[in-house]
């Protein structure tokens, strides 16, 4: 524990707490800057690859590197040289916000699935003009006089 009864130990265990948090700080691992990927082809070129693998994930739901790899070689998607080339692409579209890695867990072994970015549902939700309802009438606050 931090504190430990008296006054000099309460000093050791500040002492001990700015170690720990110290020591803590600095074996984090720093977050990698996705937005410094090379993604090897020319930017006008890389955005369009991007836009078929964006557009690839939006239909066939969550997929894995391995799939998704799959499905770009049945679509015929020009521009991506190998798998490798691929990989790199899902990064650089990482780091654009454009896709985003999630984990699920099934028992002990892990599964990274990508998928795209939910893209605004309130507008979604707005579309049916039947599902609104309108409040006509404040609710009535207890405690406060009526106005006439």
């Amino acid at each position: 524990m931090w504190f430990r009864g008296g006054g000099a130990s309460w000093t050791s265990g500040a002492g001990m707490l700015t170690a720990t948090t110290f020591v803590r700080h600095f074996s984090r691992k720093r977050a990698e800057n996705l937005r410094k990927i090379n993604p090897k082809v020319t930017r006008q070129e890389a955005s369009s690859i991007a836009q078929d693998i964006y557009h690839l994930i939006k239909q066939n739901g969550p997929l894995t590197v391995s799939n998704a790899w799959i499905h770009v070689q049945e679509s015929g998607i020009s521009g991506l040289n190998s798998k490798t080339h691929m990989k790199l692409m899902l990064k650089w579209m990482r780091g654009r916000k454009m896709l985003k890695l999630f984990c699920n867990q099934v028992g002990s072994s892990k599964k990274f699935l990508l998928s795209t970015l939910p893209e605004e549902p309130q507008t979604e939700q707005l579309k049916h003009p039947s599902d609104l309802k309108l409040q006509t009438e404040k609710p009535s606050v207890k405690g406060r006089k009526k106005t006439r």
